[in-house]
Order: C-alpha cells, then sequence, then structure tokens
C-alpha cells in the first residue's frame, strides 16, 4: 500500500470534476479588430524617421563643408606668406579641398605686408529637398610673412 498523497491516483489539489486551474487552460485566441495597427503605426512613423535622418546628415554635410574651408583657407594662408608663390594661394587652397567642395568655394586672400591672410567661403549644399539656401561655411586664417 502506497501513504496518501503518492503514487498513483487522483491528485487532491485537483478533485474530479472541479474546473481546471487557469493556467492550464490553453489560451483564446482574439478576434482579428487590431490586425494590422503596427503597420498603420509604422507608416506614420516613417516621414518622421526620414526627416530626423535627413537633418543629420545635413548637419554632417554642413560640418564638413566647414573642415573643408578650413583646410583651404590655411593653405591658401601658407601660400600668400611666401612672396615668390602668393599669386598660386588661391589654387593651393582649392587643392587641398575635395573637389565636390572646390568647386563651391570662394577666397579673399590679402598678400603679403607683414601678414598674408586667407578667407574661404563654401557654398554648403543640400540634402533635404525642400531647402535649398542652406548657407556658407567661412573661415580665415592669418599667417605672418616670409
Amino acid at each position: 500500500m502506497t501513504a496518501p498523497g503518492f503514487g498513483p491516483g487522483p491528485s487532491r489539489s485537483a478533485p474530479t470534476g472541479a474546473p481546471e486551474p487557469a493556467a492550464a487552460r490553453p489560451r483564446r485566441r482574439r478576434g482579428r479588430g487590431d490586425a494590422g495597427v503596427t503597420a498603420v503605426e509604422f507608416v506614420g512613423w516613417v516621414p518622421l524617421l526620414l526627416i530626423v535622418a535627413l537633418a543629420a546628415l545635413q548637419l554632417g554635410v554642413a560640418g564638413y563643408a566647414a573642415l573643408q574651408a578650413g583646410s583651404a583657407a590655411r593653405a591658401a594662408a601658407r601660400t600668400a606668406a611666401q612672396e615668390e608663390i602668393a599669386a598660386r594661394a588661391e589654387s593651393n587652397g582649392r587643392a587641398a579641398m575635395s573637389g565636390f567642395f572646390a568647386e563651391r568655394t570662394s577666397f579673399a586672400i590679402t598678400h603679403c605686408g607683414d601678414e598674408a591672410t586667407a578667407t574661404a567661403s563654401v557654398s554648403v549644399p543640400s540634402v533635404i529637398p525642400f531647402l535649398q539656401n542652406i548657407g556658407n561655411a567661412s573661415r580665415t586664417v592669418t599667417m605672418p610673412c616670409d
């Protein structure tokens, strides 16, 4: 003979004929009334996410344009500070830049007195379709003359 509660026989916690606990019952499926809601929400967020991504890209392009303007101004001022090659200051400034930005750059160069000064102004291209004129990134560098 076995001790009560051990071995074969009905379980003490769920007498025969009693309803099963909620955890043991299979889940019923919900109705299809909310099917596709996630897709609709996603479609609603996509334009906002695209605008944020384009704005971040535009900020990066503007920062890169400012770096290119600094490199161009530095190279132009360094060249303008040397009297024998001062005439090549603008071409050396453009050579210090990547090709895309070199075409969009204007220079203002003062040749040697005591100092040579070069200002490079780069037109920032627009990545966002509805913005046309972003502005210019300008950098000025002054070098002592040789």
